[in-house]
């Protein structure tokens, strides 16, 4: 595809900038397409709107925060929300639960999966890093 190029750099600017006021208008004059051509053809190439990738962005990132211990209204404000109930409705749309639900449900896993040893810190090395770290970070 001949706009692939800028798409990727829009894509990349979405990335680095996931926390800041992205517009549309931004997105397509960094790709020198129309506004309507951009949207359409990163719904093609990456198979979801601009905002809807940017807000996928923005939750993948407040799960790590949350599960770092961050509370929710910190949270909310980093990684570029309007405020918390525009985050927690956000959030139950991407993930089906409510953040405190996800919270409750990843520290219930740790305990479920018999990581007792993973909250203390200790590791028999044998669980993917993403575990040990979860059940260390919802300690």
């Amino acid at each position: 595809m001949k706009q692939s190029m800028p798409l990727t750099e829009a894509r990349a600017f979405i990335e680095a900038h996931f926390d800041e006021p992205v517009t549309l208008a931004q997105l397509a004059e960094l790709s020198a397409l129309s506004v309507s051509r951009f949207a359409t053809a990163f719904r093609q190439q990456f198979g979801s709107s601009p905002y809807r990738y940017l807000c996928g962005l923005r939750i993948q990132r407040a799960q790590a925060l949350l599960l770092a211990g961050v509370p929710g209204s910190v949270v909310a404000a980093e990684v570029g929300f309007f405020d918390q109930s525009h985050f927690a409705r956000h959030f139950k749309r991407f993930c089906g639960m409510t953040p405190s639900m996800y919270l409750e449900r990843a520290r219930a896993r740790c305990l479920s999966q018999g990581s007792a040893g993973l909250l203390r810190g200790g590791s028999n090395g044998t669980e993917p890093a993403e575990q040990r770290t979860l059940c260390r970070e919802t300690a």
